[in-house]
């Protein structure tokens, strides 16, 4: 399945999280702006080399926080689980429920320098793998990374 029907039949290649990231009710400053997060799928995938790059990129920019996943993978579900927990919105795109999957993959490669899953993005940066997710969060800086995610889509809002 293409990203493009994928997305429309709303099928597994991403899904948010509709709560927000203070914990509070949707309400709240940080849920209003996680309120604008949403799947955001809207250019096609060509045959081109660039084409995930340019998807990834476009997914990343549209999203405070961005799994590339796999439904298989354990690490994969522990991190979904660590911000679903935390209570933070996130974008999750499921690789190996895409036609092209292996293409991105191989993009993320070349983007991050490692090929496994999880690749999370925070506020269009690249934090790591699970791992690296959970430590961030233990330190007490994801969260940070997180809300300077949400005021800064809050402020291009008020604009």
């Amino acid at each position: 399945m293409s990203w493009r029907r994928a997305a429309r039949a709303g099928t597994r290649l991403g899904r948010s999280r509709s709560a927000s990231a203070s914990g509070g009710p949707p309400g709240g400053a940080a849920g209003a702006a996680a309120s604008g997060m949403g799947n955001s799928t809207s250019s096609s995938l060509g045959k081109s080399a660039t084409a995930p790059v340019n998807q990834i990129q476009e997914t990343i920019s549209d999203n405070c926080v961005v799994i590339f996943s796999k439904t298989s993978c354990s690490y994969c579900t522990m991190a979904k689980k660590l911000f679903h927990d935390i209570n933070v919105n996130y974008k999750v795109v499921e690789l190996d429920m895409l036609e092209y999957g292996s293409q991105f993959q191989d993009a993320l490669y070349k983007m991050t320098g490692e090929r496994t899953v999880p690749r999370i993005f925070v506020n269009g940066t690249f934090i790591g793998g699970a791992t690296d997710t959970h430590r961030l969060h233990k330190e007490g800086k994801l969260l940070p990374l997180v809300h300077q995610c949400y005021l800064k889509k809050s402020k291009r809002k008020d604009f």
